[in-house]
């Protein structure tokens, strides 16, 4: 089949789970599905959108989830190349890789991908992704309502900036991130806010991040794994600080419009 032949289209409302394979498409067709809505382009110029305002988007997803945003985000093609970009607030899951943040994008490969929204009510919203390969080609690797976030863990502005300059890695989405040493963090704390009078020191981070953790895992809300627990094996080095910023991530407490206070554009 040749692109001109297959036009962007609404997918049949009773299509079974992409997981099962897809309608006869040109290599390079996207078909996006999320229960009962779905949508599927050829490869070209298109931006396809998804989220929880119906009569904006192409494929709602969580439409009766106010934790899910209007417009979580959306495909793009570049004519040969499938992106995914996260235009909400909540962290996409893709399997493979690290959550997709506010802003950041990846590229999809061909076959079936799912992808997921998880929301603070204890529901995960299923976006399934389809794209038909191409034989012999090499994968490259890889609602109107206010958006609810009820989950966001409390932080006074003083520990949302050490948590900002502890897990920047994470923000800027690096390969592989890990927090940022206790004297990294407390130089750009420095540099971000000066205060002669009491500048920041590695030591003072360490000990306010390890309370930080302390307060965080307990109560309602309570962060597992951030503070040292039966069975854990030692040496535990950045374990603890790992968990904490990845959970921050998840509930979206962190979010790389954060690196502004580091005086760093997203």
């Amino acid at each position: 089949m040749q692109i001109r032949d297959f036009i962007p289209q609404v997918l049949p409302h009773n299509l079974p789970s992409l997981a099962g394979g897809v309608p006869p498409a040109p290599p390079g067709t996207i078909f996006v599905k999320a229960g009962p809505s779905g949508f599927a382009v050829p490869p070209r110029k298109f931006t396809l959108h998804f989220g929880r305002a119906e009569a904006d988007v192409h494929v709602v997803i969580g439409g009766d989830d106010e934790f899910v945003s209007r417009l979580a985000g959306i495909f793009t093609c570049d004519g040969d190349e499938w992106w995914l970009r996260n235009e909400g607030r909540r962290p996409i899951l893709m399997p493979g890789v690290d959550p997709v943040l506010r802003h950041h994008e990846v590229s999809v490969n061909a076959g079936y991908t799912p992808l997921t929204i998880e929301t603070p009510n204890r529901r995960t919203h299923l976006l399934e992704v389809h794209i038909v390969g191409n034989p012999g080609r090499r994968q490259r690797d890889v609602g109107q309502a206010r958006t609810l976030t009820s989950d966001v863990t409390d932080l006074s502005p003083v520990e949302r900036l050490m948590l900002i300059a502890l897990g920047q890695r994470y923000l800027r989405r690096e390969p592989y991130p890990a927090p940022v040493t206790w004297k990294q963090a407390a130089d750009d704390l420095n540099e971000a806010q000066p205060n002669p009078l009491h500048p920041w020191t590695a030591k003072a981070v360490e000990r306010r991040i390890s309370e930080l953790r302390a307060r965080l895992s307990t109560g309602p809300g309570a962060i597992r794994g951030i503070v040292k627990e039966p069975g854990m094996v030692e040496p535990l080095g950045n374990t603890l600080n790992d968990n904490l910023i990845r959970a921050l991530l998840r509930n979206a407490t962190l979010v790389p419009e954060d690196l502004y206070v580091l005086n760093e554009s997203v």
